[in-house]
């Protein structure tokens, strides 16, 4: 499976955070509740970003399983601080497809943070199987759905209006997130809606919400290492426009060195819950 170096996820986690659909909390919180759930597993743990965001939000008592199969991550979860509403928190060393499937099993809320879009549906129909075979819940958030759009920011506008090639290297960024990342070839941008759609099927109950990154001037580190990527995803897929793509990002860097942006990258945060007596 595909793995992300700690400081990118270090970067990130504040932009993850504040752009999670909050609204999904209420309902999964009074599902919670009636329920009397209390063991949460959670999948491509990567450094406990996802553990930082839910903990402090679900009711106290909780059971985290973590997994995760980087071992500079497992080193920095089993050192990470345990919110006060966490009553055990255990690390298991695994991949997602045995260690990650077998947890489901002994979990109430089945839940990742940025995992869905480099999954293969294969995988996933085996995730909402094993949910709907035992009545789980699943949480999944920021599952990246296809959108980057780049646009003015400030009383004076400013470089970030459309750039002619802003398409063609979306384009192929969301060719090359459909590659296989480790578990066959990944559901890339449709992933939110396929996960929805699999667990309708299932007759669970669905809330897909956007969870948008909104970004600008003062998220430029990040914006830096995005079109340091999508340089590099683009070249691999259309290595005919190699120059235009090179070009392109030397002209989005200047809008980032410019700071009167915004940029827009989209993605999306499923809730599904089981039906009452399920």
């Amino acid at each position: 499976m595909e793995t992300f170096e700690a400081d990118w996820l270090a970067l990130r986690e504040p932009i993850d955070h504040r752009s999670r659909a909050a609204s999904l909390l209420a309902p999964l919180c009074d599902t919670w509740r009636a329920r009397g759930w209390s063991r949460v597993l959670d999948l491509g743990s990567g450094t406990g970003s996802n553990l930082r965001y839910l903990a402090p939000r679900l009711p106290p008592g909780q059971e985290w399983v973590l997994v995760d199969h980087d071992p500079d991550h497992l080193r920095t979860l089993r050192h990470a601080e345990v919110p006060a509403s966490v009553r055990s928190l255990r690390v298991v060393p695994g991949d997602l497809v045995h260690e990650g499937l077998a947890a489901i099993a002994h979990a109430d809320l089945v839940t990742a943070s940025a995992l869905l879009d480099l999954v293969s549906e294969d995988w996933l129909r085996r995730v909402v199987d094993a949910c709907a075979d035992a009545g789980r819940g699943a949480h999944f958030a920021l599952s990246y759905d296809g959108e980057i759009r780049w646009s003015a920011g400030g009383a004076s506008g400013g470089q970030g209006e459309d750039d002619p090639d802003d398409a063609l290297v979306r384009d192929a960024v969301n060719v090359h997130q459909t590659g296989d990342k480790g578990l066959g070839p990944a559901l890339g941008p449709a992933a939110a809606a396929v996960a929805a759609r699999l667990f309708r099927s299932a007759r669970y109950t669905t809330r897909l919400l956007p969870s948008p990154w909104r970004l600008g001037a003062a998220d430029a580190a990040l914006v830096r290492r995005l079109i340091d990527g999508w340089e590099a995803a683009a070249a691999t897929v259309r290595p005919g426009d190699a120059g235009l793509i090179h070009a392109w990002a030397a002209r989005r860097r200047a809008t980032v060195a410019d700071g009167r942006f915004t940029l827009r990258v989209g993605h999306r945060d499923l809730l599904a819950l089981p039906h009452e007596g399920s």
